[in-house]
């Protein structure tokens, strides 16, 4: 038994296939069903229950998985701490975003970071809120940016920026004349929201369903560039990030962003990680660097 063998386990636990499970620990299938049957007869119990149809966890390997998940969680830290030892400002800073900001934030803070911390190299993960939350708790990322609050009593929250939404309409909508919007403007409208995962489909539609927005029973999108294309057709109107959307040069002509008169319309984006980190130094002050690279 290993700590490669306990990532096998607990990677089928949180994929519950073990093709997807192989892919994320990238190996193949075979090798990790091997390993897994391997770990099992070192144990001595059955862990996993497999069918054609799915794949389970029996009842001791449900309690297994949870021992696993701790020892690779205090192993990821021991790895932190040596790291921390040698180089305080360096080594590898393992960072989760979320989708409805990685594609808008990360080129512009990735430039001035290289620069100001040139020994700290970025793992970059791209996940919905919980998946990455998920593997802060666990110790598989130091740091997270996503939309605020998280309300995880361990988990440290420094706001980076408040971020307005806008209300996108395609050219020719009746409103696209405006130059500045109420939310009630939502009122009766087609709105397109984000597929169910994504904090930012559940912040729309409190904002939807407050303003009288009604939303689109045909279309939910993966993706803020799904959602634009969908407006751009003239199925439903959306409201975007302020992040998200490009300058005039930039913008497709046949699509309008209108500022919301209502500034508390919003999102509030952090970084947040562990208050037991043992990084904590290095992340608070990589907190105030990305605040200043944002204000500049």
């Amino acid at each position: 038994m290993n700590l490669r063998d306990l990532k096998y386990l607990v990677a089928v636990a949180e994929h519950r296939h073990f093709g997807r499970a192989a892919e994320a620990c990238f190996v193949s299938q075979p090798t990790l069903s091997t390993q897994l049957k391997k770990l099992e007869e070192t144990l001595g119990v059955t862990l996993i229950e497999r069918s054609n149809r799915q794949v389970m966890l029996a009842a001791e390997g449900e309690k297994i998985v949870e021992q696993a998940q701790r020892i690779l969680a205090e192993v990821n830290i021991l790895t932190a701490m040596s790291e921390q030892i040698r180089e305080p400002m360096g080594g590898e800073l393992r960072l989760g975003v979320i989708p409805t900001i990685a594609p808008y934030l990360l080129p512009k803070i990735l430039g001035p970071i290289g620069k100001d911390y040139p020994k700290l190299r970025i793992n970059l993960t791209e996940g919905q809120t919980a998946q990455i939350l998920r593997m802060l708790k666990q110790g598989d990322l130091d740091a997270v940016i996503l939309a605020l609050p998280v309300n995880e009593d361990n988990v440290e929250e420094f706001e980076l920026y408040d971020e307005p939404f806008l209300l996108t309409v395609s050219s020719n909508h009746s409103k696209a004349t405006q130059t500045v919007a109420d939310a009630e403007a939502l009122e009766g409208e087609n709105v397109l929201l984000l597929e169910d995962g994504h904090c930012l489909r559940d912040q729309a539609l409190s904002i939807c369903q407050t303003n009288g927005g009604v939303e689109s029973s045909g279309y939910s999108a993966a993706s803020l560039e799904t959602l634009r294309g969908l407006v751009s057709a003239g199925l439903g109107v959306t409201l975007m990030p302020a992040l998200a959307v490009p300058s005039p040069m930039e913008s497709p002509s046949n699509i309008r962003y209108i500022p919301l008169s209502d500034r508390t319309l919003s999102r509030k984006v952090g970084l947040c990680w562990r208050k037991s980190s043992t990084r904590g130094e290095l992340l608070n002050e990589f907190s105030r660097s990305l605040g200043k690279y944002l204000a500049s």
